[in-house]
C-alpha cells in the first residue's frame, strides 16, 4: 500500500509541511503505545498482531469438511460480516457469497427462497453468541433448511467466542467452530477466522491475505514518513482537526465497493467519540464523479477525499469507431479511461483546494487486499491515539443493542424507556 499526501498540503483545510514535521513527533510517541500494546496482546492493539497470531491451517480444516458448496450464507451482523464481505466481494470464485447482516424480512425472504439451501453453506458468527439480528435470522435459516428436508447440522459452521449461545449449540449438535480471537473487536477481525472462513470455503488463498497483512505490520515505523498507514491516519486526523470532518472514500474498482463499505464502519466506529471523530462517506470511481463529485468540489470545504486504486487491473480494449468526437477513445482500454477519471478527478479536487489522499495497491489480489486492509486498521489506531479517544469502544453502538433488547422484552434495560418518551411532531397527509 502506497500513500501519496501532496494534495492535502496548502488546501482547505490542509497541512503544511511544517505541519507534518511537528505531527511526525506525535507519530512516534504514538507508534510506542501501539507497539507496546501489541507486545503485551492488549485489547484492541491484539489486532494488529492478527496477520502473526491467526492460524489459517485451523480455518481450512473447518472449511475442508464441506465439499466445494454452491454457495455460502454468512449470518452476522457488522464486523461479523463486513470484513469476509470485502475479501469475498473483491475476489472472483464460483462459490457465491451472500451475506445475512440485516433483519429485513423482505430481503431474508427473498434471499432464502433463491439459495440452493442443500449446496449452501451456513456461517453463523458472534462473538457473544446473543446478538440479536444474528439469532434471529439464524433460526428462520435453520427453519428454511429443515422445511427444504436439509440437514442444518450438517450444513452450518458456528464462529464464536468460548461461551453463550452459539458455543452451545455448536457443542449440542457436534456442529465445526471456530473461535473468534480474543481481546480484538468485531470490525478488527477482517484477518482471523471471522474474515476468512468465507474465503477459505470460496477457495481463496487465505495464507496470502495474511501474507499481505504481515506486510503492512512490517511497514510501521516511528515516522509517518516512513509508514504509509500511518500517514493515512496522521493526516486524516490533522485534517479533521482542521475542519475536514467528512472522509469520503472513492475506490477506482468496482470490485473495492464493499471495502468501502468496510471502512466505513472501522472509522465511524472507532472515532466518533467524545464529540470527536470524521464521518466516512461511500463512493465508486468513476460512477460517482457524474453526482457527488459536485458537492466535494463545490460544497462546504468540510471534506476530506480519500482515493484508492490498483495500479495493474485487467484490460479490455476499446474498439475503434469513427463516430466524431470519439475517434480519441479507439486503441486505449477500459482501464486507461478509468485511470484517466482518477487523475482528473484528483486533479480536479485539487485545482478546487480540496484535499484529497491518493491510497494505491498493486492490485486486487490476497495478498493486496489483506496489506489494505491492515493498513486501514493501523492508520485508524493511530488517529484513535492522535485524538486521545477510545478507539476499541462502541458505547452508542452498546446502547441501542441494550434499548432494542428491552423493547423486544429481553430484559429490563433503562435504554429501552427513551423509545416510550419517543417526542412525536406528526404531520399526516390529508
Amino acid at each position: 500500500m502506497d500513500v501519496d499526501l501532496g494534495n492535502t498540503v496548502e488546501t482547505t483545510p490542509g497541512v503544511t509541511n511544517e505541519t507534518l514535521d511537528r505531527l511526525d513527533d506525535r507519530v512516534a510517541d504514538a507508534h510506542d503505545r501501539i507497539t507496546a500494546g501489541m507486545d503485551s496482546d492488549e485489547f484492541g492493539y491484539a489486532a494488529l498482531t492478527l496477520p502473526e497470531t491467526t492460524d489459517p491451517a485451523e480455518i481450512r480444516a473447518v472449511a475442508e469438511q464441506f465439499d466445494r458448496p454452491a454457495a455460502v450464507l454468512t449470518v452476522g451482523i457488522g464486523g461479523s460480516a463486513l470484513g469476509a464481505a470485502a475479501i469475498a466481494d473483491a475476489l472472483e470464485s464460483d462459490v457465491d457469497a451472500y451475506f445475512l447482516d440485516n433483519v429485513d424480512p423482505d430481503a431474508v425472504e427473498t434471499l432464502l427462497a433463491d439459495l440452493p439451501l442443500s449446496e449452501t453453506v451456513v456461517n453463523v458468527v458472534s462473538k457473544s453468541g446473543t446478538t440479536a439480528e444474528t439469532l434471529a435470522n439464524f433460526l428462520v435459516v435453520r427453519d428454511a433448511m429443515t422445511e427444504a428436508d436439509v440437514d442444518w447440522t450438517e450444513r452450518t459452521i458456528v464462529t464464536t467466542g468460548e461461551e453463550g449461545n452459539l458455543r452451545s449449540l455448536a457443542d449440542e449438535h457436534g456442529l465445526p467452530a471456530l473461535d473468534v480471537p480474543d481481546g480484538v473487536p468485531g470490525r478488527f477481525t477482517a484477518l482471523s477466522t471471522v474474515g476468512l472462513t468465507v474465503p477459505a470455503l470460496q477457495g481463496h488463498d487465505i495464507e496470502a491475505v495474511l501474507a499481505g497483512g504481515r506486510d503492512g505490520m512490517d511497514a510501521l515505523a516511528g515516522s509517518l514518513y516512513e509508514s504509509p498507514a500511518y500517514a493515512y491516519g496522521a493526516v486524516a486526523y490533522a485534517l479533521a482537526e482542521r475542519g475536514a470532518l467528512t472522509n469520503a472514500v472513492m475506490p477506482y474498482a468496482e470490485s473495492l465497493e464493499t471495502f468501502a463499505e468496510w471502512f466505513a464502519q472501522l472509522w465511524a466506529e472507532s472515532l466518533g467519540k467524545d464529540g470527536l471523530g470524521q464521518t466516512p462517506a461511500r463512493a465508486l470511481g468513476a460512477t460517482d464523479q457524474h453526482s457527488q463529485l459536485q458537492l466535494y468540489r463545490a460544497g462546504p470545504p468540510d471534506k476530506l477525499v480519500s482515493l484508492i486504486r490498483p495500479t495493474e487491473r485487467a484490460e479490455t480494449a476499446i474498439p475503434e469507431t469513427d463516430l466524431d468526437g470519439l475517434a480519441y477513445l479507439g486503441g486505449s482500454s477500459l482501464g486507461d479511461l478509468l485511470d484517466a477519471e482518477f487523475e482528473a478527478t484528483e486533479a480536479s479536487l485539487a485545482a478546487a483546494d480540496v484535499p484529497n489522499i491518493r491510497v494505491e495497491i498493486d492490485r486486487v489480489d490476497e495478498r493486496s487486499l489483506g496489506e489494505l486492509l491492515y493498513g486501514m486498521e493501523a492508520a485508524c489506531v493511530l488517529y484513535g491515539e492522535l485524538a486521545s479517544v477510545s478507539t476499541f469502544t462502541q458505547p452508542a453502538v452498546e446502547w441501542g443493542k441494550k434499548a432494542a433488547r428491552g423493547v423486544l422484552g429481553g430484559g429490563d434495560f433503562p435504554e429501552a424507556d427513551a423509545v416510550a418518551d419517543k417526542r412525536e411532531l406528526r404531520i399526516e397527509r390529508s
